[in-house]
């Protein structure tokens, strides 16, 4: 099995999770408890920019932290090996519920509930529906990206468009079978 470390504890890695813009994220496990693991990459991204990635973690989680929506807790950071461990939130993404044609109102109700708290502070997080999953009837945002408030980049004007099957999900679904 895989191993990685963090700050020079090992963890088992499960299976890779998902790769985002920023990094490779996996399920671990250490002393029978399971977590993320995710790893920074430095791979091209044609359609953001960034500096320190994980710097940005580190402070983007600090900024969601302060204002109380679900996410999960940072537990440890390996500033050295670009590595971030998380608390595992066990779960389907809200992606998985488009796909599979599960109701998603409660959710987006729950989406639209972080937005009034994000809003007034001049935030907003990625939307896309794969950041999101349902843990008891909750949704939590799993990822700590957050850029300071635009309207085009809010959930209304652009996340929405992923929260069901629209043109723009079917199109993204298919180019990622």
């Amino acid at each position: 099995m895989e191993t990685m470390t963090v700050n020079g504890k090992e963890y088992n890695i499960i299976k890779l999770l998902g790769k985002g813009k920023g990094g490779y994220s996996y399920l671990a496990s250490r002393d029978e408890k399971t977590y993320v693991l995710k790893q920074i990459h430095h791979e091209p991204c044609s359609y953001y920019t960034f500096g320190n990635k994980i710097e940005a973690e580190i402070n983007d989680y600090k900024r969601l932290s302060e204002t109380g929506i679900r996410i999960p807790k940072m537990l440890d950071v390996d500033v050295e090996n670009e590595r971030i461990l998380k608390e595992y939130i066990d779960g389907d993404t809200i992606y998985d519920y488009v796909l599979n044609d599960r109701n998603v109102d409660i959710y987006i109700e729950q989406v639209r509930e972080m937005c009034r708290v994000l809003y007034p502070k001049n935030l907003n997080i990625d939307y896309f529906p794969t950041n999101f999953v349902v843990q008891n009837d909750l949704i939590y945002y799993i990822d700590y990206e957050c850029n300071n408030y635009m309207d085009e980049w809010n959930f209304e004007n652009w996340g929405i468009k992923y929260w069901s099957k629209t043109s723009e999900f079917v199109e993204y679904a298919e180019s990622h079978k």
